[in-house]
């Protein structure tokens, strides 16, 4: 697929900015989620791509370097570019981050040694402080040593001329070091991460240094994203694919915010969606905000075309390539659309550039409407190509949605298909979405709603004997998973209590014809995924 055309001037152009080099840490979003909450604009960039003329087109205020996996000691590890260290702008190296800053100014970094005795650290560990205060630091060792994270296997062995030692750890001698006239920093654990606990005061601290006056708000963004859609725009015509989910309603919104009915909403029901949610869907955007919108009911289409299908990876292509095909079929009830709108999101953007310029591995494919703009001659008008999740969801309240839709858990494009391991049918279908209604019902009676990031019943492939009153059942195994997340990266379960699950499994059991078994899934992400398929 082709890029996609988008507008030649984003919105951030008139943020001050703060540039991420990316040598390929598995958590460098989290850096740039950390700014953002912070009222910083940033944006993450691959190495490769940071050169002397993006440096000078892109004008960072400050510039921080990612963790990264590889080692610098290596002939042809990353780099960063020379020019960098002569803009005369702060700069923060972080694990991988550091140690590229101590190769390039001087210093000497050694490679990590297996055994005893050797200075490689991986999770929590202690940093005590130096005597001498570093303004970077305030609001640290206020009670002595500072729990961090660490994840690194080489160390700086030698600091480069000009840095001094801040912060030591049993694994990293020179756990923090700076350079404060120059304003470079370096640390060997990540501060992004929740399990540094004042990490986000030293990020803080940091941008405070840089001159940032934390002027990126959602506000302003609603402002200028608006004019920017008017100015892309113009006269023409914009059809929008709604799911339901907060990406694509939130862009719904703003769009119609900013042309009226210029634009039109395509929302395609695949017969896969929870309990009563096309209604729902249906009536907040033509009742509330009066938007032009075709409730295409192609269940019909959808499930019959999934019979006997139970590859996962088959069952999302199939949706996939059946929901570029209706939306194109309705679409043209819309009056010759000139622009496909999208729900795009920053981490989307980030994940399509591969760090090392190659193919990544495919976990699992993503439900998009991939290949419209090519078949049917759109350009793309993506307002949220910028933002991270929650960023999305301050934004629904600046323009007005109600809380009780914009804190919605995540909901898979594929809908329940992906939750029904093996053949999906009608019959199972309508188990699935009366368990799933019990589940959601039970963790909002019980307040626990928005402390989770994504809570779901699924219906296992798998059918057990059970014994209700004096009778034998054989019915369906049913699975409850719920979640805490940042941002869907990694994930762990909701501890609920053994009371909760009793009384929810009871309900279920009771409600439910058709499931006789119910248990709880308490994998983590990774290994697992937060979804089954």
């Amino acid at each position: 697929m082709s890029a996609p055309e988008t507008a030649d001037v984003a919105p951030h152009v008139h943020h001050q900015r703060l540039l991420i080099v990316d040598f390929g840490s598995q958590v460098t979003q989290l850096i740039a989620r950390r700014l953002r909450e912070l009222g910083v604009y940033c944006e993450i960039h691959p190495y490769q791509k940071v050169d002397h003329a993006f440096l000078a087109a892109f004008a960072p205020r400050a510039v921080i370097l990612s963790g990264g996996p590889d080692s610098v000691t290596r002939e042809g590890a990353p780099r960063p570019p020379e020019r960098l260290w002569e803009m005369g702008v702060p700069v923060l190296g972080i694990c991988y981050g550091q140690q590229a800053m101590m190769d390039a100014l001087g210093g000497r970094v050694e490679a990590g040694a297996p055994g005893k005795g050797g200075t490689a650290e991986f999770g929590r560990a202690s940093v005590t402080p130096a005597e001498t205060p570093l303004p970077l630091l305030a609001g640290w060792f206020e009670g002595g040593a500072e729990p961090v994270w660490m994840s690194h296997g080489d160390h700086v062995a030698e600091l480069a001329p000009g840095f001094r030692v801040y912060g030591t750890s049993p694994g990293a001698p020179f756990a923090i070091t700076g350079d404060p006239e120059r304003h470079f920093y370096a640390v060997q654990f990540h501060p992004e991460v929740h399990h540094t606990p004042k990490g986000r005061v030293l990020l803080q601290n940091f941008v405070r240094e840089a001159g940032f006056t934390g002027d990126w708000t959602m506000g302003a963004y609603r402002d200028e994203a608006i004019a920017q859609i008017r100015a892309q725009v113009g006269d023409a015509r914009v059809i929008c694919g709604l799911s339901g989910g907060v990406d694509s309603a939130v862009t719904a919104v703003l769009i119609h915010e900013a042309i009226g009915d210029q634009l039109t909403c395509v929302f395609v029901d695949h017969g896969l969606l929870r309990k009563n949610e096309a209604e729902e869907v249906v009536g907040v955007f033509r009742d509330a905000y009066n938007i032009p919108l075709i409730h295409a009911d192609e269940s019909d289409l959808f499930l019959d075309a999934l019979e006997g299908t139970t590859d996962p990876e088959a069952k999302r292509k199939t949706i996939g390539r059946l929901f570029v095909e209706v939306f194109q079929k309705h679409a043209a009830e819309a009056g010759g659309a000139e622009f496909l709108a999208q729900g795009t999101l920053y981490p989307d953007v980030i994940e399509s550039v591969s760090f090392a310029g190659g193919p990544s591995v495919t976990i699992k494919s993503h439900h998009n409407v991939g290949g419209l703009p090519e078949k049917m001659g759109m350009k793309l008008v993506e307002p949220l190509r910028e933002l991270f999740k929650d960023e999305v969801r301050a934004l629904g309240r600046e323009l007005g949605l109600p809380d009780s839709f914009i804190g919605r858990h995540p909901f898979p494009g594929p809908g329940l298909a992906i939750r029904c391991p093996g053949e999906v049918t009608r019959d199972k279908l309508a188990i699935l979405r009366e368990a799933d209604a019990v589940f959601i019902d039970q963790i909002r009676r019980h307040g626990l709603y928005d402390e989770i990031w994504q809570a779901f019943a699924a219906l296992l492939p798998v059918r057990t004997v059970g014994v209700m009153g004096d009778g034998r059942t054989y019915d369906y195994a049913c699975l409850l998973r719920a979640v805490t997340s940042v941002d869907g990266m990694t994930a762990d379960y909701y501890p609920f209590s053994h009371d909760f699950l009793g009384e929810t499994a009871t309900r279920i059991i009771n409600e439910v014809r058709g499931i006789n078994r119910v248990s709880y899934d308490i994998t983590s992400k990774p290994p697992g995924t937060i979804e089954l398929e």
